[in-house]
């Protein structure tokens, strides 16, 4: 069922996408829509195409087929695109801190010259969405690896996008920054209704917090609820024929 955009459906359709590397295949017509309000996860075998098929969205794989957003009206727009990855590579004894990861990334002045009132207060903003205002004086390297990730989800959402891509953003993190993360993705997707397509392996919290499942292998196999993906033929034939799942 469409969940609706204030009152409205809005949603984002992948169409036909595909993604070669010579003759190799990595996934091929690729087909699905994601709603706006609703958690999409994506799963699969590893090497199914799921990482590469978010680099694809993002434009930094080369493809063929179509990306088209639809607003809440019926408009066709260029939607905007926020992505969390999986880790953040830096140097860990860096003095770098989430206040001079932001300014780096939302302004084009120096990070050693301190924030104004104006982008503390927008960095403040966004930290709050994901519970984690405390962490803007904090050194990077001083993190854990769920702060860290929140931090990121924090920065994904100036501006607020309209589809945020999430790939595998908690892989590493312990049970408890696990929970707070999908609690908070769960969260944004229905106060700020927007989509959100997520890569996951953490079927057990796919299964508490997904309204969508999708799985891919190459190809779309099966789509649907989390019910009638975990118990389709093919997500049985998925774990019968010896895939890594987990890799």
């Amino acid at each position: 069922m469409q969940k609706h955009h204030k009152n409205k459906l809005c949603e984002t359709k992948v169409e036909n996408f595909t993604v070669t590397a010579g003759n190799l295949i990595i996934f091929q017509d690729v087909n699905f829509t994601l709603n706006c309000g609703e958690l999409t996860a994506l799963i699969g075998p590893n090497g199914a195409g799921k990482s590469t098929l978010l680099k694809s969205l993002l434009g930094e794989v080369h493809h063929s087929g179509n990306l088209n957003y639809f607003d809440a009206k019926g408009k066709h727009l260029r939607p905007i695109i926020g992505y969390v990855p999986q880790t953040l590579k830096f140097d860990a004894t860096s003095p770098t801190s989430v206040s001079d990861l932001f300014m780096a990334c939302l302004t084009n002045k120096p990070v050693w010259i301190y924030p104004s009132k104006f982008i503390r207060e927008r960095v403040l903003k966004n930290l709050s969405r994901v519970k984690a205002e405390y962490l803007i004086d904090r050194r990077l390297g001083a993190l854990s690896g769920g702060e860290l990730q929140r931090v990121l989800l924090a920065l994904a959402l100036d501006p607020l996008p309209d589809l945020l891509l999430l790939d595998e953003p908690v892989s590493g993190v312990d049970k408890v920054g696990m929970e707070i993360f999908y609690e908070l993705s769960a969260k944004l997707c229905a106060e700020e209704d927007m989509a959100i397509l997520l890569i996951s392996h953490d079927l057990d919290m796919v299964e508490k917090y997904a309204d969508k499942v999708i799985l891919l292998n190459k190809k779309i196999l099966k789509i649907g609820s989390v019910s009638e993906v975990f118990q389709s033929n093919e997500m049985k034939e998925i774990f019968s024929t010896g895939y890594n799942f987990f890799a």
